[in-house]
């Protein structure tokens, strides 16, 4: 295995809380153990798959590291028995699953970036990798996926890819610059929820009355 400890760490870290957000996402749907376990391991491992067939790391270290599958698996059971102790599962789920998005961010531009893809490649993969375990998640609890409302989410992951890729160009990419951008993202997440930033959406204009239909 090529991972360094440091990036194993902060992989394994965005695996548990994603893990802990699609949990509890799925706790709150009232599913069963199994389906708590499910969800949480497609949220915690479906982002890191994708990008490590996309940098041709074959087979994907979900499935070459038992670490990996045992997190993910033993957190989201853990979210199961306990519960009851989190009051308030709606802001335990975005809390969670913010954190993740920015584990997840900085640990997948970097490995695309250690792989050699070029910056705006590696840029996309951070940003695919953040977004995927979240929008496996949402499609299997039967929400609209995040990435897909009009609040802050993707924009958010590509912000913190940006900010790697560009540590990383500079000879910045230590621990502390990378902490910080993973702070960028968890915190542009949680203040665009708390402020209620969104996207722009189109306008859609109501049809006029009165007008004529097509000519024959």
């Amino acid at each position: 295995m090529t991972t360094s400890t440091p990036l194993l760490l902060a992989d394994l870290t965005g695996v548990a809380v994603f893990a802990a957000s699609g949990a509890s996402a799925a706790v709150a749907k009232r599913l069963d153990l199994f389906g708590v376990v499910f969800v949480g391991v497609v949220a915690a491992l479906g982002g890191g798959i994708f990008r490590d067939l996309v940098i041709d790391e074959v087979p994907p270290l979900a499935f070459a590291d038992w670490r990996y599958a045992v997190t993910a698996a033993v957190t989201a059971a853990a979210i199961f028995w306990l519960h009851p102790q989190f009051a308030r599962l709606r802001t335990t789920v975005l809390v969670l699953d913010a954190a993740g998005l920015a584990l997840f961010t900085v640990t997948g531009t970097l490995k695309a970036l250690d792989a050699h893809v070029p910056a705006v490649g590696a840029c996309m993969i951070g940003m695919l990798t953040a977004i995927g375990g979240g929008l496996g998640r949402d499609l299997l609890t039967g929400e609209i996926p995040v990435v897909l409302r009009r609040e802050i989410y993707a924009v958010a992951a590509l912000a913190g890819s940006i900010a790697v890729a560009l540590l990383s160009t500079y000879g910045a990419a230590t621990a502390g610059p990378l902490t910080a951008a993973a702070v960028l993202v968890f915190a542009l997440r949680l203040i665009a929820l708390r402020r209620r930033w969104s996207a722009p959406v189109p306008a859609l204009r109501p049809p006029r009355t009165g007008a004529r239909g097509p000519q024959v």
